[in-house]
């Protein structure tokens, strides 16, 4: 606050010394103001951050006092600081909203060729399943075709071995009757008797003894061996004598073959 005093002439001694002490007390209680504030600075007193309002306003009016003496000029009146309005933090700036992605416009002609392309696509691949489907069928119907052939020719030649091997036994079941017949009838051209052995005719022992053996196509003995039941002390005799046995060959189709399986028996007896 600031007092402005003006001297004016007219005005008398009492009016003087009233102005004077009204002016001294206005100054007094300015500093005692302004010395609290600067205490409460020094302390560490701190302003609130005022709410978002007008900033204060200090008026001044001029008093017109009639002329006195001049008095002491009073000390100088100190400004209050005002403290600025809080500026709030700048908030960051928004991302702009990204626009819709926008529809691709599809052309009728378009889609309807794709979709005439892709039952095309797809006929075409049921008839290749189709073709692949048949070609597998007639593959399964040629290998059973195959595999039929295969189990009757393995039988027909199941059935050939089978009337070949009753074929073969039957000629051999004849020739091994043949060869019995002949080696009944197939009579030696010369032949000698064994000798008595001379243990058996101290014993008195008497016997048969068959010797089996086969005629070689030019009639002499081949393998001859005696057939079980014989004593053994007839055996030796026995294959002696048949060693010495001749015998006419036996032609065949105009060829002399060997005769198998013919047979002689020697008769030990003492007179």
């Amino acid at each position: 606050m600031t007092a402005m005093i003006m001297h004016s002439p007219s005005l008398s001694a009492p009016a003087l010394g009233r102005s004077f002490w009204k002016n001294s007390l206005a100054a007094g209680l300015a500093v005692a103001l302004h010395v609290g504030v600067v205490a409460l600075l020094v302390l560490g007193w701190s302003v609130e951050k005022p709410v978002a309002e007008a900033p204060r306003e200090l008026r001044t009016q001029l008093v017109m006092l009639p002329a006195a003496p001049v008095p002491e000029a009073p000390a100088p009146t100190a400004v209050i600081p005002v403290a600025p309005p809080a500026v709030e933090p700048a908030s960051p700036p928004r991302e702009a909203p990204r626009p819709a992605p926008t529809k691709p416009v599809v052309d009728p002609r378009v889609q309807a060729q794709k979709l005439e392309q892709a039952a095309l696509a797809r006929k075409r691949v049921e008839e290749q399943k189709r073709e692949q489907q048949a070609q597998q069928q007639r593959e399964r119907q040629e290998s059973e075709r195959r595999l039929q052939a295969a189990e009757q020719q393995a039988a027909e030649q199941q059935r050939q071995a089978r009337q070949a091997q009753a074929l073969a036994e039957q000629r051999h079941a004849e020739q091994a009757r043949q060869a019995a017949a002949d080696s009944r009838s197939y009579q030696p051209l010369s032949k000698q008797a064994p000798d008595y052995p001379q243990r058996a005719l101290d014993k008195g022992l008497e016997g048969d003894c068959t010797v089996e053996y086969s005629v070689t196509p030019d009639g002499r003995i081949d393998n001859p061996k005696v057939i079980d039941g014989c004593h053994p002390l007839f055996i030796r005799p026995s294959l002696a004598a048949a060693q010495t046995f001749r015998y006419q060959p036996r032609v065949v189709d105009g060829k002399a073959v060997t005769v198998p399986a013919v047979r002689n028996t020697f008769h030990y007896r003492i007179k």
